[in-house]
């Protein structure tokens, strides 16, 4: 892999990342920025933060196919690369057809979508797919440097590892909420969870797809699975629930803090001493 990743990183929406949090990251030693929430296609806040910083390595978590395209895009990746070889890679994927009016057959979507990348010129390697299911893993083996699931339990990443082989970049999200309360940190995680999340055809079905119940995913989410898809309790705890994936077979884990409109570096600041 050209980009170094590290094995953790951070995950925050795009909007929600400074140049100061970016640099305080990179301090506490983690190796990855990633911009949730559909960063815009001209990646100019990419580049502010890879500007601020002097190693991190910045990625998109994701840039959405429908909203941003590809030459565009292209364009956008070709000059960051030129001015920051190596710290960056470009996300992207498809979404979820609620969100899109227009988004039929998604799987195509994202192979044009690769195809028009590849004629402007960005490598392989220097892009990871969002993917849940079998197909667009395979797909993210292919035609990417690797897969970037969301949503997800160390049992996915099991799966996943298993239908990528070695070599292949896998790099989860997982929520986390230091909190020993468990009654209070559910009411952190769930409202984030749920909506959208338990709402959409493609996270509900790859729940399924691991075992998890209709009843486990309706009404906001059972506290079992609001447990694993939002780990909670004091960093020691979070921390070895985070490192699951690590063992599972990810390469990399990117730590989404929440609540999401809280500071999130004392989050970070704690569970680096525990993963750093």
């Amino acid at each position: 892999m050209a980009v170094n990743l590290g094995k953790y990183g951070i995950w925050c929406w795009w909007n929600g990342v400074d140049e100061e949090l970016a640099v305080e990251i990179e301090k506490l030693g983690y190796g990855a920025i990633w911009l949730g929430g559909n960063p815009p296609g001209d990646l100019a806040h990419v580049e502010k933060l890879l500007d601020a910083t002097s190693s991190i390595t910045v990625a998109t978590g994701i840039v959405n196919m429908w909203t941003d395209d590809a030459p565009t895009v292209g364009a956008s990746y070709l000059r960051i690369a030129a001015n920051h070889p190596d710290r960056f890679l470009l996300g992207v994927g498809v979404g979820h057809p609620e969100a899109q009016q227009e988004y039929q057959k998604p799987y195509d979507k994202i192979v044009s979508y690769l195809d028009q990348l590849d004629e402007v010129g960005v490598p392989a390697e220097g892009r990871a797919l969002a993917a849940l299911g079998p197909k667009v893993l395979k797909l993210s083996a292919q035609r990417a440097l690797g897969a970037h699931p969301y949503l997800t339990t160390p049992e996915h990443t099991r799966e996943a590892r298993e239908q990528l082989g070695r070599g292949v970049l896998l790099a989860p999200e997982q929520k986390v909420v230091l909190d020993t309360d468990a009654e209070r940190a559910r009411a952190t995680a769930r409202p984030p969870i749920n909506n959208p999340y338990l709402g959409l055809v493609n996270y509900r079905n790859n729940l399924k797809r691991l075992g998890w119940s209709e009843s486990d995913i309706d009404d906001g989410g059972s506290d079992a699975l609001i447990d694993r898809l939002g780990l909670h309790g004091d960093a020691a705890t979070v921390a070895a629930g985070v490192k699951k994936h690590i063992e599972a077979g990810a390469d990399h884990v990117s730590i989404q803090a929440l609540p999401m409109k809280a500071d999130p570096l004392p989050t970070y600041r704690a569970l680096a001493e525990h993963l750093l």
